[in-house]
């Protein structure tokens, strides 16, 4: 029997951490953890730690030029990369300093045949390695974590969700927060009254028509409030009012 085109087969995450034992963590609950026992994806750890070359399995070392913290170490990290070059997807660093995750780039990755995530320790990775094995640097925002692994649940997840079949309505994922530039609208749900607190009339009229129209002013308003930079996107200009 010939081998499946590789879009039939599973979506194949890798992960190259220092500690292995948080994976799967949460991915292997709810919706990320059936699809991961019906194999919709696939998820293979590798210990950094494993490809050290002393009997000390050393993978970190103090930063030429001086300074605080570590620096882990090119050879074994390389080491690491070069055990899994036939794994499929780009190879991506977890890293402050890469380019923000969004929720296109998302799409991107899960619309592939998967992803090589490197999770970042110490103060960072040797630069010769980055730019030899041609990784791309993505944070998950504009803090720092102890580490990359965190980033790469969080990665993982976001992904996996948009893999066909995994959430129940395939329509379910077009209203989410960014999928067309806003943030998403208020939800409710029963009971009707709560504190004393109402449900829109509107979304219990029935007219579809009007409750998109609501949804959309809302999703709007509080795109302009919160998120300005989402704002002046959405509308294609700089207007900041």
């Amino acid at each position: 029997m010939s081998a499946p085109a590789p879009w039939q087969a599973p979506w194949q995450a890798t992960v190259l951490t220092l500690f292995p034992d948080m994976f799967p963590g949460p991915l292997g609950l709810s919706l990320a953890g059936k699809a991961l026992a019906a194999e919709t994806w696939r998820l293979e750890t590798v210990d950094i730690r494993a490809h050290a070359r002393d009997r000390h399995r050393s993978v970190d070392d103090t930063p030429f030029g001086g300074g605080s913290g570590m620096v882990m170490r090119a050879d074994v990290t390389a080491a690491a990369l070069d055990a899994v070059a036939d794994r499929p997807g780009p190879r991506v660093y977890l890293t402050p300093r890469g380019r923000p995750l969004d929720q296109g780039l998302v799409r991107e990755w899960a619309a592939g045949p998967g992803l090589v995530l490197l999770c970042g320790r110490y103060e960072g990775l040797d630069q010769r390695v980055i730019e030899a094995r041609d990784l791309v640097e993505v944070s998950l925002g504009d803090f720092v974590l102890s580490g990359g692994e965190i980033a790469a649940l969080a990665m993982l997840d976001a992904c996996v969700r948009l893999l066909p079949g995994v959430m129940g309505a395939a329509s379910g994922a077009d209203e989410d927060s960014f999928e067309n530039g806003l943030l998403e609208y208020p939800l409710y749900t029963q009971p009707r009254t709560w504190e004393g607190r109402e449900v829109p009339e509107v979304l219990l009229s029935g007219h579809h028509a009007k409750i998109d129209a609501w949804r959309r002013a809302a999703a709007e308003a509080v795109t302009r409030a919160r998120r300005p930079d989402l704002w002046r996107a959405y509308r294609g200009d700089d207007d900041q009012s």
